[in-house]
């Protein structure tokens, strides 16, 4: 049933909505038009968007209006989105899901819980936030994902995938115990569905027998396009003889029904997908005990409406597969939801990023994937693994180029490392690209499957350290910590593009478990080597040598801006200040460590990690067992003991006092008397 909503008992202030140009034709039957901005004619009427106080004023919308502001939320996610780059795609798909969602429950009182976050663009639009979303991601501006701290219609924050099923369970479970009657709804995408997180949420909850919502918005892509058995499975064709023939059965044994057969057949016959939910998907979910709805089209306002209400009646848990498309109503995002499933800064005409200059550094990634495809090509035991991530990690072209030495298992991290371990137990080298925030979902596997077992998995940790826009739910800031304690593993983090490439070679010269970092974003632009080679273990870079007094031993790409900072001071009549790019987290560079603390009274230890438990306690720690301390100053500088917000790394870098100009001040008050 359609629960009675309450009404506005807040206001959030009358949102004043910058207006796109118009760049879009309106796809589905029955809309008025395409708003078209501060030209919008007398028939279109005023703009929707600015005038929604509160999400319970869609309650009142006929279907024809909700429409309309369909495309007007298309518009403005657009503009937005082509100046701050953000998650573009998904929320294009769940434009009508969101809207049906808010015109069907009382999303003060009902908890809908957002999976991943990907898809809350226009959940944010409608609950509060339109008149701040041009600060989508930006410095103090909203956050790009669900986030509690943020609004009240926000139920649980979500930056990684696969979690929306266990947490509105949890909340579903509360409010048993509290005696409450309000619906719990979990939206979670199909590429969602591939990480065993959410059948452990799905499993419990159908033993449960309780009320409960679970929407499968199904695009057929989690980022990249989605793989495995369950995919097959979720979309495979009938044509099977065996589906053909129970086909025909059906369509007798309803045919056959006195007096309605005919009825229910014709009704059988124009749904899609009718014969297909009796195989495919909704067998699977009939198997974990929900009641399956499905499948819906997902941009039809009308009929989601419908489904939910009857989803909604029902006093057990209940399960609503929703077909939609990624990017849909821009096309651009349409053609290539991979490229916009996160995308920079692009003009929303054409959907063409606005890129860097041609003489802009190649990224880190790009390093990173240059390098091992060279690599492999002279060494057939190189192989690579991700996590539903080869465009970000870098290996779309290694996948191409060696595509039986490539598997991307989906969002499975704890079963990408698992399976790399069973590789190198098999003989062969496998390097897993992962991003540092996701490396953590896979730890128990790292210590128990890989570092115990001595075997030479090479993770190839991308996105380490201070990521920007996508805030403390995507920062590397906690790699170091989580991994220097394991025995056996080795720790590696280059300073720049050029010793990344030779960082690979290494791991590759060696015969255990090893850990390279690297940040994102551009390069320092250095030429990169003809041949990567292994560089020696445990042995730091001097940078620059200086006289007694003051020391920087810097770590991975802090170690640049450290020497930049050495040199001005120096230019401008400072002295000599000693630069060490570390290099290495585990093992320490012992030798040049104790060269430091001998030869200057003041040390610096920098780094882009979390300081608890990071490269600088490492030190320290060194420093202390060896009674290396007396008479010294030792400094640290890195990542506080706090989840760092969004926001530009540049501007992240200097609030945090990270940056060149920072430690150059660090510096010259150091050594002014």
């Amino acid at each position: 049933m359609n629960r009675q909503h309450t009404g506005a008992s807040d206001a959030h202030g009358d949102p004043q909505v910058e207006t796109p140009a118009r760049w879009s034709e309106p796809e589905a039957p029955g809309a008025r038009g395409d708003p078209a901005g501060p030209g919008r004619d007398a028939v279109r009427g005023p703009l929707l968007l600015p005038g929604i106080k509160d999400p319970s004023d869609l309650a009142s919308f006929s279907p024809e209006d909700l429409q309309v502001l369909a495309g007007e939320l298309r518009e403005t996610m657009v503009s937005t989105v082509s100046r701050t780059g953000g998650h573009l795609a998904a929320s294009l798909g769940v434009v009508e899901l969101t809207l049906a969602l808010l015109s069907t429950f009382n999303a003060r009182r009902d908890k809908i819980i957002w999976d991943v976050g990907h898809q809350a663009y226009a959940w944010k639009l409608l609950t509060g936030r339109a008149d701040r979303f041009h600060t989508l991601r930006q410095t103090d501006g909203i956050s790009g994902f669900p986030s509690r701290a943020e609004s009240p219609y926000d139920h649980f924050g979500a930056g990684h995938s696969s979690t929306s099923v266990s947490a509105a369970l949890g909340l579903a479970g509360a409010r048993d115990l509290a005696g409450e009657d309000f619906h719990v709804v979990s939206v979670i995408g199909d590429g969602s569905l591939t990480a065993g997180l959410a059948y452990e949420g799905l499993n419990q909850a159908g033993a449960t027998a309780g009320r409960f919502i679970v929407i499968l918005n199904d695009n057929e892509m989690s980022i990249a396009k989605n793989v495995g058995a369950l995919s097959l499975f979720m979309s495979r064709n009938l044509s099977a003889r065996w589906v053909r023939r129970v086909k025909r059965e059906v369509e007798d044994f309803l045919s056959g029904i006195p007096g309605i057969g005919g009825d229910l057949l014709e009704i059988a016959r124009r749904s899609k997908h009718s014969f297909k939910n009796f195989f495919t998907p909704g067998i699977l979910f009939e198997a974990l005990r929900f009641n399956y709805i499905g499948a819906v089209d997902g941009h039809n306002i009308e009929e989601l409406q419908k489904t939910l209400r009857l989803a909604a009646a029902l006093d057990r848990p209940v399960l609503v597969h929703v077909l939609t498309r990624k990017g849909k109503g821009y096309a651009p995002a349409e053609k290539n939801p991979e490229l916009f499933h996160g995308v920079g800064s692009f003009a929303p005409e054409t959907g063409l990023p606005c890129g860097a200059g041609p003489d802009a550094a190649i990224s880190w990634t790009e390093a990173f994937s240059r390098g091992l495809c060279r690599l492999a090509s002279g060494d057939e035991r190189i192989f690579a693994v991700t996590a539903a991530m080869p465009e970000g990690t870098g290996l779309k072209k290694f996948s191409g180029l060696f595509p039986r030495r490539f598997a991307d298992v989906g969002i499975c991290e704890q079963h990408a490392v698992t399976f790399a371990a069973g590789l190198a137990a098999g003989g062969l080298r496998p390097f897993v690209a992962v991003y540092s925030t996701f490396l953590q979902r896979a730890y128990d596997q790292i210590v128990h499957d890989v570092c115990l077992q001595k075997l030479p998995v090479t993770f190839c940790i991308d996105r380490a350290g201070l990521v920007g826009e996508d805030g403390p739910t995507h920062h590397g800031a906690f790699d170091i910590a989580f991994l220097r304690h394991i025995p056996g593993l080795t720790i590696f983090a280059p300073k720049d593009e050029a010793e990344l490439q030779h960082g690979l070679a290494t791991s590759l010269a060696g015969n255990g478990p090893f850990a390279l970092r690297y940040p994102r974003g551009p390069g320092a632009g250095v030429p990169l080597p003809e041949t990567p080679v292994p560089l020696p273990v445990g042995r730091a870079e001097y940078l620059d040598r200086g006289e007694d007094g003051l020391a920087v031993v810097a770590l991975g790409n802090r170690a640049l801006p450290a020497l930049y900072a050495a040199q001005r001071l120096r230019e401008e009549g400072g002295p000599r200040v000693t630069v060490l790019n570390a290099r290495w987290v585990k093992p320490l560079p012992e030798l040049e460590l104790r060269e430091i603390i001998a030869g200057h009274d003041t040390v610096i230890l920098l780094e882009e990690g979390s300081l608890a438990c990071g490269f600088s306690s490492a030190v320290l720690e060194f420093y202390n067992d060896n009674s290396l301390t007396a008479g010294k100053r030792i400094l640290r500088l890195g990542l506080p003991d706090a989840f760092v917000e969004h926001g530009a790394t540049g501007e992240l870098r200097r609030r945090l006092k990270l940056d060149a100009a920072a430690l150059y001040e660090k510096l010259r008050a150091l050594h002014l008397p």
